[in-house]
C-alpha cells in the first residue's frame, strides 16, 4: 500500500496521520522528490480529478489532458499536478478528499 504524500499539504498530513494511527503499514511516496512510480501511473489516470487544473504547471502544458494516455503524460512529466493524497493499494486507488475517503480502499 503506497500513499502519494506532500508533506506540505494539510490533507496529506492528515492522511498520514488517519493510517498511522488506524496502525496501517504503508509506504509514504513523497512524489514530488521520487515522482509516480511507473506501475501507478495507469491506475491513476483512472482517477477523475487526478490533475490539478488549478496549477501553473498545467497551463504550461503544451497538449489537451482528454484521455488516460495525456494524463499519464501530464503526471509524468510535472508529478505538480497529482492530486493528493492518493492511496493506491492492490491495483486500486483513491484521493484522499476528505483525508477520510482513503478508508474506503481499506
Amino acid at each position: 500500500m503506497r500513499l502519494y504524500h506532500n508533506p506540505r499539504c494539510s490533507k496529506s498530513r492528515q492522511a498520514i496521520k488517519l493510517l498511522t494511527d488506524k496502525g496501517v503499514s504503508f509506504q509514504e511516496h513523497r512524489y514530488l522528490e521520487e515522482g509516480i512510480m511507473e506501475e501507478d501511473l495507469p491506475i491513476l489516470a483512472s482517477l477523475t480529478g487526478i490533475i490539478r487544473k488549478q496549477e501553473k504547471a498545467f497551463k504550461e502544458l503544451d497538449f489537451a489532458v482528454d484521455s488516460v494516455n495525456e494524463v499519464i503524460k501530464a503526471l509524468r512529466s510535472k508529478p505538480k499536478l497529482l492530486e493528493r493524497p492518493v492511496l493506491v493499494k492492490d491495483g486500486k486507488a483513491i484521493i484522499g478528499r476528505p483525508a477520510e475517503k482513503i478508508l474506503d480502499l481499506m
